[in-house]
């Protein structure tokens, strides 16, 4: 590929995340990064009430019980109208020379949309009513129908359970489908598509409706060119049998294709060229994968945020128990894509600095000139492993792999009056580590080797956990270079789908970034961490594989004393927590 100094080109990756979106500028010919800008979300995450600007309820509005987590859509498209802008202002280049733009998303997260792909919860009458609004990815109040699906699947020995570790998310696409059916027919009646937020701001973009490959392969049951079949989804539901045929099913895109052109008015919000490129949508964490330059079989990326989610590809296809999905091109091209996941990572340490750390700590953090993450990472760095005398379970957010279960929640085993906050916040640190060596030697177990261990996302400012991570897994653990590793990758799609480069590979070696910061395992540590994670894997399977079921049950007494889900409630939308430097 000639692309040379004189004739620079441009394209934008835009990288949708729980809490912001984020531009980035990158000059096609290399990969370098010019220009970025951040949207923060307005409304957040919707975990208390519907917003009280959006719905006009005020304090009717309808209460949302704890697994609940919803966007307002309305957000996606100011990321546009500001981020892009902004990132090509950095930039200081000419629009004209963009040449293409991708974007990638949290999955799976849902937009019940009209035919025009208008949202529900824009539409008269519908502003209050909870199931209208986008369902962000841990949105995990489907697990009732979750269960359904897979106990049905197992019944009847569908040929599609296997190739999700034989569990279906309540994060997925048929378990919150399902839930909008049987909570809000009216609703369900008045959409029609069933999208992923991936493809409806492409959707937005270039005026095109289509499907990307990656998530009907990896969260809507799309294996070997078809869905469920009818006669599994009306023994879910008489009234879900056509789903697929009236709600989900529509063209399918290629990754790294383009979806269409951008259109006029989303030319006007993005100050970008009418006409240009829009690549097919895709996921934060598969996209990650070229930005890492992370291609080929055995390579593991991590992407570390407010959750993890771990991909790779693999030259055979492999059944892995709990995984997220097994996907032909699920990543690139010509290989089988594994996904596997965390789904609480940063959201857990955040959680743990705003509720379980007491003033003084803040306090002194603040006269160090510190953040509180930082600071307790300073103090519990000092520490010999072990030496807190902790073992934690990593599921405040539930279970994504290998159990699959968002009913767990988080433990902490070896608390006595003696113990600090940095012995808690450590625990913690550890806690999402063993849950990572879980999922690398479930990947292991099951013939899919893992050969490299290469992590993005905010995380990875933290060295005292990426050493953590590279002692409790015993593997040398790279960092990548770009600090906007969704979005560089978006980029990488973009070129390829402005023609740019031939495929995905190509641009990837050309695009991708360098290694950052490498982690190598420590003998002792890793020694030390072997003995604390086999006392992780029994809590492990006492608590999760059914010897004592008291999460569940605790949750099933939570809702009861919560009562009834939409009653009359204060707004108390809320932010995720912030994720660790």
């Amino acid at each position: 590929m000639d692309v040379t100094a004189d004739t620079d080109s441009y394209v934008i990756g835009v990288d949708y995340g729980t809490l912001s979106g984020r531009a980035v500028v990158v000059r096609v010919r290399d990969g370098k990064e010019v220009g970025s800008g951040v949207y923060e979300y307005p409304h957040a995450v919707v975990t208390g009430a519907l917003p009280v600007d959006v719905t006009g309820a005020g304090a009717q509005s309808a209460r949302l019980p704890g697994e609940w987590a919803l966007q307002v859509p309305n957000d996606y498209r100011d990321v546009l109208r500001v981020a892009v802008p902004a990132a090509v202002a950095e930039a200081g280049i000419d629009p004209a020379a963009v040449v293409g733009i991708a974007t990638d998303f949290t999955a799976c997260t849902m937009v019940p949309a009209k035919a025009d792909g208008t949202p529900l919860n824009e539409l008269p009458g519908f502003e209050n009513r909870p199931h209208a609004y986008v369902k962000l990815w841990r949105h995990h109040a489907a697990q009732g129908q979750a269960d359904r699906i897979n106990q049905l699947a197992a019944e009847r020995g569908e040929d599609w359970l296997p190739r999700y570790g034989g569990l279906i998310s309540s994060e997925w696409e048929f378990a919150k489908g399902l839930q909008l059916l049987e909570e809000d027919p009216e609703a369900y009646a008045a959409m029609d598509h069933w999208v992923e937020a991936a493809d409806w701001i492409v959707w937005q973009l270039c005026g095109q409706y289509v499907r990307n490959a990656c998530t009907a392969g990896y969260k809507g049951i799309y294996q070997d060119g078809r869905y469920p079949s009818e006669d599994f989804l009306a023994a879910l539901n008489p009234q879900f049998k056509d789903f697929v045929s009236t709600k989900l099913e529509h063209t399918i895109g290629r990754l790294g294709d383009a979806a269409g052109y951008l259109t006029a008015e989303a030319a006007a919000w993005t100050g970008l060229p009418e006409g240009i490129a829009v690549a097919v949508g895709n996921v934060d964490a598969h996209v990650t994968a070229p930005a890492a330059r992370a291609v080929d079989p055995g390579q593991l990326v991590a992407i570390m945020g407010t959750s993890t989610c771990h991909v790779m590809n693999g030259t055979e296809l492999r059944e892995v128990p709990g995984m997220c999905g097994a996907v032909d091109g699920g990543i690139v091209d010509g290989l089988w894509g594994y996904e596997a996941g965390q789904s609480g990572v940063g959201d857990i340490f955040g959680w743990f600095t705003k509720y379980g750390v007491p003033p003084e700590y803040h306090q002194a953090a603040e006269s160090a000139g510190l953040g509180i993450h930082e600071y307790l990472t300073e103090l519990a760095s000092q520490q010999a492993i072990g030496e807190h005398g902790l073992i934690a379970l990593d599921w405040h957010s539930g279970n994504r792999s290998v159990l699959v279960d968002h009913e767990l929640s988080g433990i902490v085993v070896g608390q006595t009056l003696a113990t600090r906050p940095e012995d808690s916040y450590r625990a913690l640190l550890e806690a999402t580590a063993f849950g990572t060596r879980t999922i690398v030697d479930a990947f292991r177990d099951s013939g899919v080797p893992v050969k490299e261990f290469i992590v993005a996302g905010g995380l990875l400012k933290n060295p005292l956990l990426m050493q953590i991570y590279a002692d409790a897994t015993n593997l040398q653990l790279s960092t990548i270079g770009s600090a906007q590793g969704p979005a560089l990758g978006s980029a990488i799609h973009a070129a390829v789908a402005a023609g740019q480069y031939p495929n995905i590979r190509e641009a990837a070696s050309a695009m991708g970034s360098e290694p950052g910061e490498v982690y190598t395992p420590i003998p002792e540590n890793v020694a030390a961490y072997g003995e604390l994670f086999q006392e992780y894997k029994v809590l492990h399977d006492y608590f999760g594989r059914g010897s004592n079921d008291v999460m569940h049950r605790l949750k099933a007494i939570q809702r009861r004393a919560a009562g009834s889900v939409f009653e009359p409630a204060a707004n108390t939308s809320a932010a995720a927590a912030e994720v660790p430097a």
